[in-house]
């Protein structure tokens, strides 16, 4: 049978219709075999109106009376109807044996032995195998399986149905070396012949001990007793085998049986879908459907095996298939089906349809709940989890259970949700699931994201009564995680001295403990171990490693273990496109953003939040509006993450309006997007507007913290505001409540430094409360080179050195001072230990995008292809701006030479030739966007200043300072930089 489907949608308000299926809007192609049409048996709703009427007989209204008191569970009163009309039933042993069978059903063990001692007591019954089989049934189905061998051993000659139903009963209580023993005393002691109700109870004590070998054997005697083409038998193969792992051996027994039933077609399904072959099982319904011989029609059994495969692959129009299959079979209102089908909408993300199915189901049960409780506590959705689940408990009378707080537990993400962990960890203890292990395990991650590892800590320590390989791992990986890897290492030798070997999530952990801490060496080790005992490197161990490279700012490794990843998922793109930006190699970044794309993957938060970093690094302004563009089509620029990304990649490209409008726009405003702005506003040299956005974040009642001052102090440093940068300094922990940190004060150094009060820098380095660090001393260091103050720029220097003996950029600045004021032993000395310890100067480097591509030029650069033209283009300018006061100035040049010579060294700085190259490749009136990775020079500044005039265009440069806006002969700096 082939069908079709056309799709209707769920009568619900959603950011997207969905489509359902109706059953009505089925049709079949096969003309030749329509769905059988199921019988119904005749009953009183299906008489004819001229049916002669049933006449009911004494006898049949004690039948269904007792019937009746065990199917309502009432089985002391029906016992009591038994034998107040004992001798009146048609057929005692009969209605003996359906009590006995309540019994079972309904666990009730009291009146099952009352019912043994009666039969016991009645020398007509007492010898009734038929009867003493339903006693030996009914003692295993209420877990007694010793009294189930008591009434089997009662008997001196045993037929087959004896032992079937104690090997059966041994296998259901999973007793499952007594089976097996069983079953040797069965074909060793007795001339009996196994059937095909002996063979599927062993075969499935094979399977639940995992015996394989044993199985085979136990397959191999089915097959010499005749059984091969029996259909339990080999149903009972196809679990044991799927069971085993042998899903290949499962296949070939379902393809060779002959004849094949429905709880076939459900077990070769459930064994694909239990091993990870969810399309080999979702094909196998299909060939069920299309299977013109058998005429079978899936079940519930059917459908809550299949349901979950598009669940896990992700694939919702397939659960929308399968939701159409169970509407056109009547099956879409089964309790299971139903729950399954909300399992695979919550898990699929798509929560609307998910609700309408729950709050059309009339018979919720606890898995109902869990299924949309974990659907929202997945999405993040903290508010509607708990609301939930205080609904499902309170108003419904429904109580949680342990997977109830499994899909609760990781909507504690936070501080905020501290208190709701603290009540779910109580009711925990209240019933006893604080020592399940995946609950415990989930306290523990909950508590560490929670930031309480103490509490964590307690639950490990104090609240579990094992402690396996999983306890362990969630445990230091809560703390590798977590801020804490040298608390994780320690756990991992604990856990090594309490004799429980590590997995590959232990490793994982490991590597990223090492990654935090930056110890390359022993990540090394780990890989080395891993490598050597032939651990399979999973999707957490690889992105663990990706971590530890990344972090130990070794990014080729990195880039050549991705390289040889066959499945990168979309945390390893991220992994890789955040860690280029963060080791500041953003073309790297922008290039790994772009094949993802091209790879079909989607990005999602993360990778546009890398990429705009990226991006910010080199002021790469129309990459950075394509990835606007590209967050705006995804709807991503809701998120918090995004906004503030978008708003410091415009602010760094020099776009300050752009930036605004966007901050305009955000309706919630928190600490993080003023921070942004304020800086924004403040390295490209608006001071007083981004002393004026402080203000206004004050007024709309959110207060600063401290990242909010860096950048108000950073805008006052570089607008030369001395005095209110001060003020703000002074206020900070009376006014606002923040203790100022190393940052604040080197940003207070450097602004007296910038405003030649040298004096006033160095006695409040020497007054802070706290060990000045080398920023602070390199600031004024910088600040004594460029007003050549030689004692205290030595003092600086000498501190310098002794915080930073290996950093070639603290012998730089010594060097430019030295230079600056012509003392050129003291230059060669500098220059001389530089080489000593095998430090070299970093080259100047400037970039411009051009047409999405990011163009590279260093100092004398002569490997572009258009040098020559570059050269002409600048030589030209020069002649222009000559003759607007233009004189080049040799003191920029730190080496002992000749002025000629110093002169056209200018001529080669690599900002002049980044412009030159943009002038030759954009259209006339554009602005250039220039980086640079040094302090521009003064030369350059007052060079740029007059070409932005004569070539009238705006000239944006963002040195490693701040931003300078070239326009019209003047500076956005005022000259103050």
């Amino acid at each position: 049978m082939i069908i079709t489907l056309s799709p209707t949608t769920f009568p619900c308000h959603h950011h997207h219709k969905l489509p359902i299926y109706h059953k009505t809007a089925w049709t079949w192609r096969n003309k030749n075999h329509p769905i059988p049409s199921i019988p119904i048996p005749n009953s009183s709703l299906s008489l004819s109106t001229h049916s002669p009427t049933l006449i009911r007989t004494p006898s049949l209204n004690l039948q269904q009376r007792l019937h009746n008191l065990c199917s309502s569970g009432n089985l002391h009163e029906a016992l009591n109807f038994l034998q107040s009309h004992f001798h009146n039933f048609p057929s005692t042993s009969e209605a003996i044996g359906a009590l006995l069978h309540a019994c079972g059903v309904h666990n009730d063990i009291h009146v099952g032995r009352r019912l043994h001692a009666m039969v016991s007591a009645s020398a007509q019954l007492r010898n009734d195998v038929v009867l003493n089989t339903r006693i030996l049934t009914m003692y295993s189905m209420c877990a007694s399986p010793s009294e189930s061998r008591s009434v089997f051993d009662s008997f001196h000659k045993k037929n087959l149905i004896l032992w079937n139903a104690l090997l059966s009963g041994y296998t259901v209580n999973e007793l499952l070396h007594d089976t097996i023993s069983v079953f040797v005393e069965l074909i060793s002691s007795t001339d009996l012949a196994p059937d095909n109700f002996t063979f599927p109870s062993v075969i499935k004590a094979c399977a639940l001990l995992s015996d394989v070998e044993l199985g085979e054997v136990i397959h191999g005697f089915a097959l010499k007793m005749g059984l091969f083409a029996d259909t339990f038998v080999n149903n009972a193969l196809i679990a044991m085998y799927g069971k085993c792992g042998f899903v290949e051996s499962a296949f070939k027994v379902f393809e060779c049986m002959p004849q094949r039933n429905l709880v076939s077609w459900n077990s070769i399904m459930y064994v694909c879908s239990e091993k990870g072959l969810f399309e080999e099982s979702y094909d196998l319904l299909k060939q069920l459907l299309n299977d013109e011989k058998s005429l079978l029609v899936p079940d519930v059994a059917t459908m809550v095996t299949v349901i979950p495969v598009s669940a896990t692959l992700g694939k919702v129009k397939m659960g929308m298939e399968l939701h159409g299959l169970a509407l056109k079979l009547g099956l879409s209102e089964e309790l299971k089906v139903n729950n399954s089908l909300m399992d695979m909408y919550s898990k699929c993300g798509y929560l609307c349809e998910a609700r309408v199915l729950f709050d059309r189901n009339g018979n919720k049960n606890i898995v109902s709940w869990n299924s949309l409780i974990g659907g929202h506590s997945k999405e993040g959705d903290c508010f509607r989890t708990f609301d939930l689940l205080r609904k499902m408990q309170l108003e419904e009378k429904v109580k949680a259970n342990e997977v109830t707080l499994l899909n609760v537990l990781p909507a504690c993400l936070d501080e905020a949700q501290l208190r709701s962990l603290k009540e779910l960890h109580g009711y925990a203890i209240r019933h006893g699931f604080q020592y399940d292990e995946l609950v415990a395990n989930a306290l523990v991650t909950a508590y560490a994201k929670c930031g309480s590892l103490n509490y964590a800590e307690c639950v490990f320590f104090h609240g579990m009564k094992t402690k396996t390989v999983s306890s362990w791992n969630a445990l230091i990986g809560a703390h590798a995680q977590n801020g804490f890897p040298r608390k994780a290492l320690d756990l991992y030798l604990l856990m090594t001295d309490s004799g429980v070997d590590p997995d590959s999530f232990t490793i994982g952990s490991l590597l990223l403990a090492c990654a935090h801490l930056k110890l390359l060496r022993y990540g090394k080790v780990i890989h080395g171990f891993m490598l050597r005992y032939g651990l399979e490197l999973d999707e957490f161990m690889g992105i663990s490693l990706l971590s530890l490279y990344i972090h130990c700012a070794k990014m080729l490794p990195a880039k050549l273990y991705f390289d040889k990843m066959e499945n990168k998922s979309l945390v390893c793109w991220n992994t890789m496109i955040t860690g280029f930006s963060q080791n500041e190699l953003p073309s790297e970044s922008i290039d790994m953003f772009c094949q993802m794309v091209s790879s079909g993957i989607q990005p999602q938060q993360i990778a546009v939040v890398g990429v705009l970093g990226a991006c910010s690094q080199v002021s790469a302004l129309r990459l950075g509006k394509e990835v606007h563009s590209f967050a705006l089509k995804a709807h991503l620029t809701e998120d918090t993450y995004v906004t503030c990304s978008l708003l410091d990649m415009y602010a760094k490209c020099g776009c300050m309006e752009q930036s605004q409008n966007i901050f305009d726009r955000v309706n919630e405003k928190d600490e993080a997007s003023w921070n942004v702005i304020i800086a924004g506003y403040g390295i490209n040299g608006h001071g007083l507007k981004a002393i004026e956005m402080f203000e206004l974040m004050q007024r709309s009642g959110c207060g600063p913290d401290s990242f909010t001052l860096i950048g108000v102090l950073t805008a006052c440093n570089h607008a030369g505001l001395v005095t209110e940068g001060l003020k703000y300094l002074g206020q900070m922990h009376s006014l606002y409540g923040i203790k100022p940190k190393l940052e604040h004060y080197s940003c207070a150094v450097d602004m007296l430094g910038r405003a030649g009060r040298l004096k006033e820098a160095l006695r409040l380095v020497n007054e802070l409360p706290v060990e000045p660090d080398s920023r602070i001393w390199s600031s004024l260091l910088s600040s004594c080179r460029n007003y050549g103050d030689l004692n205290i720029g030595e003092e600086a220097s000498k501190k310098l050195l002794e915080l930073g003996p290996d950093l070639s950029q603290n012998y730089v600045l010594l060097s430019n001072l030295y230079a600056g004021l012509g003392k050129w032993d003291n230059v060669r000395k500098v220059r001389q230990r530089m080489k000593e310890i095998g430090l070299q100067k970093d080259a100047g480097c400037s970039w411009i995008e051009i047409g999405g591509k990011i163009y590279r030029f260093l100092v004398g650069d002569a490997s572009v292809l258009e040098s020559k033209q570059i050269q002409k283009t600048w030589s030209e300018l020069e002649k222009k701006i000559s003759k607007i006061g233009y004189k080049p100035d040799p003191s920029c040049v730190l080496h002992e030479l000749e002025k000629e010579e110093k002169i056209n060294i200018l001529k080669s700085h690599s900002e002049k030739l980044a412009i030159s190259f943009g002038l030759l490749n954009t259209a006339k009136g554009s602005t250039l966007r220039v980086g640079k990775n040094l302090r521009i020079c003064v030369d350059c500044h007052n060079a740029i200043k007059l070409v932005s005039k004569v070539v009238e265009r705006e000239i944006v440069v963002r040195d490693n300072k701040r931003f300078h806006h070239f326009k019209d002969g003047f500076c956005s700096c005022g000259d103050y930089w």
